[in-house]
């Protein structure tokens, strides 16, 4: 009986996954929303195993990767503004740039410096916390991205594409790059727990963890894109891919970008993003892009149905079991506060609609996972609690040996 509910949980989900997208798009409730309700209903039921994150520490961070990774090769596909070497290109790219460059460090300091007034987090974990949460997300965002790849006839001249709404634009391309970005932050809180003074590693964290681990991301995503788009465009037509229709390339893509980065010691997050906008550039105007588009949003699907519904099943289990007053108002902040005023700071305080609504229309991250795991073996420092402020015992020892959940369970005890 137990074997047959799984199987019947399984189908449901699926049918769930492959109907609510549509169901929901005119609706205030989305899809995600609807799901992580149907998990939290699962979780509730007598299944024959675990459903605790924290059991499966090692499977769910390998998972919620995946996810990402498969995301953001969607989003690179997906945008039509070309990147390329001209100046005119990166200045049309004006508003990601603010947005990585000013809004998310920004973020990361404001929600850091909340998490450990507020919530009575220890530096070192208020920055881990801080670093997690801060960069949007390009798995949960489908409502307010790009639509996808604009292709034209062989024959027609269409050398530049360009996107028609500003703020779907700087959402996506922001969700594309700041997952990656997000990383160099993680390793300072780490750093900060294990080393202490900012003095003691600050330089070699700037030079190797923020500029060299990027760096070597995006060059890793600019060589496997060129290979693959060769693969794809310019092989001898037998194995051409986009003669032949296949879409198996793009599903090898994000996977090959993501071990590549990580093998060179680069930002594999960067590396599968900066591969999918280096694919796109090779002929950009072919219905082959639209066909992996479809494709990799698919996956994209199903992978975050899973994940969407074992959340959900989580917070059933007991997940948020530590939270105290303190964790959750480090939440409403950053979402209704924090987030919104950097935008519009790092936008120039624009009285735009573009301005303003792209302030405020960004989702969290599902990279939270992938990027806590990093700090698996983080330690918090002994920093002083704020004024008048007595430290919890849990939130000093925020750096179990865990991965993401244990890890997220731990700040949110304050």
């Amino acid at each position: 009986m137990s074997t047959a509910l799984v199987y019947l949980v399984l189908g449901v989900a699926l049918l769930l996954g492959a109907l609510l997208p549509r169901s929901t798009a005119r609706h205030v409730v989305s899809a995600p929303i609807v799901l992580t309700g149907v998990g939290a209903l699962v979780g509730l039921l007598p299944l024959p195993f675990s459903l605790d994150p924290v059991d499966h520490r090692t499977v769910l961070t390998h998972l919620t990767e995946l996810c990402v990774i498969v995301a953001l090769t969607g989003v690179g596909l997906a945008l039509d503004r070309p990147l390329t070497r001209a100046r005119e290109t990166w200045r049309r790219w004006g508003a990601t740039w603010r947005l990585l460059l000013l809004a998310m460090p920004l973020t990361i300091g404001a929600t850091a410096l909340f998490g450990w007034w507020v919530a009575g987090l220890a530096p070192a974990a208020a920055l881990l916390l801080a670093s997690a949460l801060a960069p949007t997300d390009p798995v949960l965002a489908a409502d307010i991205q790009v639509e996808g790849p604009t292709t034209s006839d062989p024959d027609e001249d269409l050398e530049v594409h360009d996107e028609e709404d500003e703020v779907r634009f700087a959402l996506t391309s922001e969700a594309g790059l700041n997952d990656g970005l997000a990383f160099p932050f993680v390793y300072a809180a780490i750093l900060l727990a294990s080393k202490g003074a900012v003095q003691e590693w600050g330089l070699r964290w700037v030079s190797y963890e923020l500029i060299t681990r990027t760096v070597l991301g995006v060059a890793a995503g600019v060589a496997v894109g060129w290979l693959l788009a060769k693969v794809a465009f310019r092989a001898p037509r037998r194995i051409r891919a986009a003669h032949l229709g296949d879409p198996i390339i793009i599903i090898a893509a994000p996977m090959v970008s993501y071990g590549v980065g990580e093998m060179v010691r680069g930002w594999g997050f960067v590396a599968a993003f900066v591969c999918a906008l280096t694919m796109r550039a090779a002929d950009r105007g072919h219905a082959y892009h639209e066909h992996m588009h479809e494709v990799v949003e698919r996956l994209e699907q199903l992978l975050t149905l899973v994940v969407l519904l074992l959340l959900g099943a989580a917070l059933t289990r007991g997940l948020l079991s530590g939270l105290t007053l303190g964790g959750a108002l480090v939440g409403v902040a950053l979402v209704f506060v924090i987030r919104p005023l950097t935008a519009w700071l790092a936008l120039g305080r624009s009285r735009s609609p573009t301005s303003s609504s792209t302030a405020t229309s960004a989702p969290r991250s599902a990279s939270s996972p992938p990027s806590s795991a990093c700090a698996a073996s983080a330690r918090s420092s002994t920093w002083p609690t704020p004024p008048g402020r007595r430290r919890s015992p849990r939130s000093a020892s925020c750096g179990r040996s865990s991965r993401s959940p244990s890890c997220c369970r731990s700040w949110c005890t304050g």
